[in-house]
C-alpha cells in the first residue's frame, strides 16, 4: 500500500538468566504484532537470557536453556508472517558472538553477530565475547540447521522493504554497520540494543537514533534492554524508539515494570524518492552484501501515521516561532547581500495590502536594519486598479505609514485605458487580457521608477504561486530579486503573524491583512468597493496546493498516492471528490506552467523545496501530464 510497512519494537518484561520466562514474555508481544499487522519486529539485545549474565555466559545450562527457548519460539512462530530479529548468543569456532537471529514463518534466515564490542567503563563485553567484523565463514549449524551468517547480511521482500540489522555498539562507533547497509539498499535498520541509563544518556540517544535514519535516509528502530536487568552497577530503562529520516514516529516510556511494544508505520516509497534525489546517496561507497528472500509480510490494512496536513509549516508553536525567525533572517540578510553586491541604494516594491506583499514589505525593513540604513531608503508603491478594493488599499497606506518607507501612490487605470486602447482591446470585456495588461503596467511602473531611483524591484510572489503558475508572464511573475520564491503560502500567513508578534504596534494592520481575502484584484470590486476576485475559489484552498507540492516535488509521490496521503490529513474537512478535483488543477497547472519557472529572478531558498531552475528543480517547459492525469482518473 504505497510503500507503507508497520514496523515495531518491543521491550519484553526480563527475568534475567531465564530464558523459558523470558520466551513466555515475548510470545504475547509476538502474538500484539501480529494482530497489528507489523511487518518486522525488533527484540532487545540477548533477549532470551537479558544482557547482564555475565560470566554465566560461559555456563552450558544457560546456552542450551537458550536454545531450548529458541526452538520452542520457532515452533509457535511457524504461521507467523511478520519478521522477527530476537538477540542470543551463538558459540562458533568455540568463540562466542553476541548476535540478532532474524526469523520468520518459524524457520531462522540469518545469524547477524555484533560488530563492535564496548570494552570500557560499565561495559567489559569482550570478556564473554567476539567481534563480528572478521568473519569468513557463510554459514553456521545452529538448531540443527545451516543458517547465513555475518555482518552482510540483508533481508528483502522483493517489493519496497529491504531490512539490516546492527547491535546496540555498532550505532554508536565511528563507522556503524549500518552506513554500508543502506549504501546497499537497506531501508530499514532494525538495532537489537542493551544501552543503560545515565543522567543525559537517553537525550543523547534518541538523537543518535533520529540522526543516522536522517544521515541513511532510512527507517530504524531501536528496542533495549528493561528494568529486569542487573542492577549490580548499571540500571536499564528499556528505551525502544522508532524513526524515519529524522523525525521520531514513535517512543516508548522507560523504566515501565511491564512489556511494551511501540509501532510506527514507515513509507519505504518516501524514502526511496529521496535517496533518488540524494546525489550523496548515490556517490557512497558499497561493500558486498547478500540479500536473502523475505516471504510476503503483513502491511497495514489502515494507516495509523500521521500525515501532517501543513508539512511546510511545523505543527509545535516554539518550533515555528524559531522557524518562522530564521526564515526573516534568511529573506533579510539575502537582500542585503544582493543590494550591497550591486551597490543599490533603494529597494522599490509593490504594496497590495495583501499578504504577499506585506511579507516581502516587512522583510525588506529588516535588510535595511541589518545593513543600519534610513526605512525612507524603501520606496513602497502602491498601484490602485480597476480590482483594488478599499480594505487593501487602506491597509496598505497604514503598513507603510507606521513602518516609516517612502510611500508613492500610481493609479494605473489611466494607463491600462491607454493600453486597451493601444492594442484595440474592449475595457468592457474582463478576460485575460484585461488582468493581464493591469499586471504589466504595476511590473513596468516598478521597473522603471528602480532605474530613476537606482532601486532594485522586489518580487513579491510566493512559492505556490510559483508552482502554480497564478502569476502574470512578466508581469509580477518579473522582478530583480523574488524575495518570497521560496515561501508557501500557507507559510506566509505564519510569518506575518511571527512579525505581528515581534512589533505589537503593527499588530491590528496585520491581523486585517491576514483576514482578507486573497486576490489578485484585477477584476472590477463591487458597489461597496469590495473584493470579487477570490484566488481559492478559482484556482483551489492553498493548503491543499501546497500539500500537492511537498508530496509531488520532495520525494516524487505518485497522485493516486498524494490523493490517499490528502484524504488522511484532511480528513473532516475536504471529501475525495474535492481533493481528487483540486489534484487535477494542481498537476495541469504545474505542468502547463513550467515555461514561468524556467526564467524566474534570483531569490533566496528557505526550505527543502525550491522551484527555482538554478537549485531543486530542473523540469522541460513541453512535458506532458496525461500519464499523471491518467493515474489520478483511473482510481
Amino acid at each position: 500500500m504505497y510503500g507503507f510497512y508497520r514496523i515495531a519494537a518491543a521491550v519484553p518484561r526480563l527475568h534475567l538468566a531465564n530464558p523459558g520466562r523470558n520466551l513466555d514474555e515475548i510470545l504475547p508481544l509476538v502474538e500484539e504484532a501480529v494482530e497489528r499487522d507489523t511487518a518486522a519486529l525488533v527484540f532487545p539485545e540477548l533477549s532470551l537470557t537479558g544482557y547482564t549474565a555475565s560470566d554465566l555466559f560461559f555456563q552450558e545450562r544457560l546456552y542450551e536453556a537458550q536454545n531450548e527457548a529458541m526452538r520452542r519460539l520457532l515452533e509457535a512462530t511457524a504461521r507467523v508472517p511478520t519478521l522477527l530479529a530476537v538477540g542470543i548468543a551463538l558459540r562458533v569456532a568455540d568463540r562466542l558472538y553476541n548476535c540478532a537471529a532474524v526469523a520468520q514463518h518459524g524457520k531462522i534466515l540469518g545469524i547477524v553477530p555484533k560488530s563492535y564490542l564496548p570494552n570500557k567503563r560499565e561495559f567489559y563485553e569482550k570478556r564473554q565475547f567476539t567481534g563480528g567484523r572478521d568473519i569468513v565463514r557463510e554459514s553456521v549449524n545452529y538448531l540443527d540447521e545451516e543458517i547465513p551468517f555475518g555482518v552482510d547480511l540483508l533481508f528483502g521482500d522483493g517489493e519496497d522493504l529491504l531490512l539490516g540489522v546492527e547491535l546496540c555498539e555498532d550505532l554508536w562507533a565511528v563507522t556503524p554497520p549500518s552506513n554500508h547497509m543502506a549504501s546497499n539498499g537497506a531501508n530499514v535498520i532494525l538495532n537489537l540494543s542493551a544501552s543503560n541509563e545515565l543522567v543525559g544518556k537517553a537525550d543523547y540517544r534518541s538523537e543518535l537514533v533520529r540522526t543516522q535514519s536522517a544521515r541513511l535516509l532510512c527507517a530504524y528502530a531501536y528496542a533495549s534492554s528493561g528494568t529486569g536487568e542487573s542492577t549490580t552497577d548499571t540500571v536499564f530503562g528499556g528505551d525502544c524508539m522508532i524513526a524515519e529520516y529524522g523525525s521520531m514516529l514513535a517512543r516508548g516510556e522507560r523504566f515501565l515494570r511491564k512489556s511494551q511494544l511501540i509501532t510506527a508505520d514507515v513509507d519505504l516509497q518516501r524514502l526511496r524518492g529521496l535517496r533518488l534525489a540524494e546525489s550523496a546517496y548515490g556517490d557512497a561507497r558499497r561493500k558486498k552484501v547478500r540479500i536473502l528472500s523475505l516471504a510476503a509480510v503483513p502491511r497495514p490494512r489502515e494507516l495509523e501515521r500521521f500525515v501532517d496536513p501543513r508539512p511546510f509549516v511545523p505543527g509545535n508553536p516554539d518550533e515555528r516561532e524559531r522557524r518562522c525567525e530564521e526564515i526573516t533572517l534568511i529573506q533579510a540578510h539575502a537582500l542585503a547581500r544582493r543590494m550591497e553586491h550591486a551597490r543599490i541604494e533603494r529597494a522599490v516594491l509593490g504594496i497590495s495590502g495583501g499578504l504577499d506583499s506585506t511579507l516581502a514589505l516587512l522583510a525588506t525593513v529588516r535588510a535595511f536594519e541589518i545593513m543600519e540604513r534610513d526605512p525612507r531608503g524603501i520606496l513602497a508603491v502602491t498601484m490602485p486598479g480597476f480590482g483594488t478594493s478599499e480594505r487593501t488599499h487602506r491597509n496598505a497606506l497604514s503598513l507603510c505609514k507606521s513602518l516609516g518607507v517612502e510611500l508613492r501612490e500610481i493609479s494605473i487605470k489611466e494607463l491600462s485605458l491607454r493600453e486597451f486602447e493601444a492594442i484595440g482591446h474592449d475595457p468592457e470585456l474582463h478576460d485575460v487580457t484585461y488582468e493581464n495588461v493591469q499586471a504589466r503596467q504595476r511590473t513596468a511602473l516598478l521597473m522603471n521608477l528602480a532605474n530613476k531611483e537606482n532601486g532594485l524591484v522586489v518580487g513579491t510572489g510566493d512559492l505556490s504561486e510559483i508552482a502554480l503558475g497564478w502569476c502574470t508572464y512578466n508581469g509580477d511573475h518579473m522582478s530583480m530579486y523574488a524575495l518570497n520564491a521560496g515561501i508557501p503560502k500557507t507559510l506566509v500567513r505564519y510569518l506575518v503573524e511571527h512579525y505581528a508578534q515581534l512589533h505589537p504596534e503593527l499588530a491590528p494592520i496585520l491581523q486585517d491583512i491576514l483576514a482578507t481575502p486573497v486576490s489578485p484584484e484585477l477584476l472590477p470590486a463591487d458597489k461597496e468597493g469590495a473584493i470579487t476576485q477570490e484566488t481559492e475559489e478559482i484556482v483551489g484552498p492553498y493548503e491543499l496546493h501546497d500539500f500537492f507540492l511537498y508530496h509531488f516535488v520532495k520525494y516524487g509521490a505518485p497522485p493516486t498516492k498524494i490523493l490517499y496521503l490528502a484524504k488522511h490529513a484532511f480528513e473532516g474537512r475536504y471529501d475525495e471528490g474535492t481533493i481528487r478535483r483540486w489534484l487535477g488543477v494542481f498537476l495541469r497547472r504545474f505542468f502547463s506552467q513550467q515555461f514561468k519557472r524556467s526564467c524566474m529572478p534570483d531569490g533566496p531558498k528557505v526550505g527543502t523545496v525550491s522551484l527555482s531552475p538554478r537549485a531543486d528543480w530542473r523540469m522541460p517547459s513541453d512535458a506532458q501530464v496525461e500519464e499523471w492525469i491518467g493515474e489520478l482518473e483511473k482510481r
